[in-house]
């Protein structure tokens, strides 16, 4: 969140899916809503059960720790050899989980589709890239809907004074809920059954084009 902070200087930013709520004035984290240990360690049981193959990697007081199998997609975590299992690594409350088939036999909607049902009442899953092999988990209940409505009614602001733009199913929820919401072009096949319209693609400026004609509304 560096950059964006540095260009906009003020508001908050909700961050892991929902279960973060960050101030980009004071670059400090204001609430957590976090994955107890113990369901943590019944996440883990419960996907290893449907998906022998599955690894883990978990977010835990800022810092990320991933198992030895676990190929991490970006630079995090490379600079550490990692853990046996993740199980050792959860002694705390944890921001995310992710869950990875790093041979990619599976991709992330077919994870999801195995996942959802196993989780039920245990935790939030999702996925931001159809394209990967890669589950994010949350705690029960937090989405980035339901962290978008709960700012919005601290701050008097109904739904329907409210902006959303996703692409992947991780922002379904935040979509379902804004009252003006725009699925990408490029985004993800079932985006426009959560969204109210659907933007151009991201590499058309489909954002900018739909922001520019927001701003020419009455005030």
């Amino acid at each position: 969140m560096k950059q964006i902070s540095d260009t906009f200087h003020f508001g908050s930013a909700i961050c892991g899916n929902g279960a973060m709520l960050y101030d980009l004035r004071t670059e400090k984290v204001l609430e957590e809503w976090l994955v107890p240990v113990e369901t943590q360690f019944e996440i883990t049981k419960r996907l290893r059960e449907v998906m022998p193959m599955v690894s883990f990697a978990v977010e835990i007081n800022n810092t990320f720790h991933r198992e030895k199998i676990y190929v991490p997609r970006w630079d995090a975590g490379l600079d550490n050899v990692g853990v046996d299992v993740a199980e050792d690594a959860m002694t705390a409350p944890a921001l995310k989980i992710l869950a990875r088939c790093s041979n990619g036999e599976l991709s992330s909607d077919q994870m999801l589709a195995i996942a959802t049902p196993v989780l039920a009442g245990v935790a939030t899953v999702t996925h931001s890239n159809p394209h990967d092999s890669l589950l994010e988990i949350a705690a029960l209940g937090v989405s980035k809907g339901e962290t978008l409505a709960m700012m919005a009614g601290r701050a008097g602001i109904a739904a329907d004074d409210c902006v959303s733009f996703g692409d992947n199913p991780n922002d379904f929820s935040m979509l379902e809920w804004a009252g003006r919401s725009w699925a990408m072009g490029d985004g993800h096949a079932d985006g426009p059954k959560h969204a109210k319209f659907v933007a151009q693609p991201h590499n058309h400026d489909g954002v900018a084009i739909v922001i520019e004609k927001l701003l020419e509304l009455p005030a």
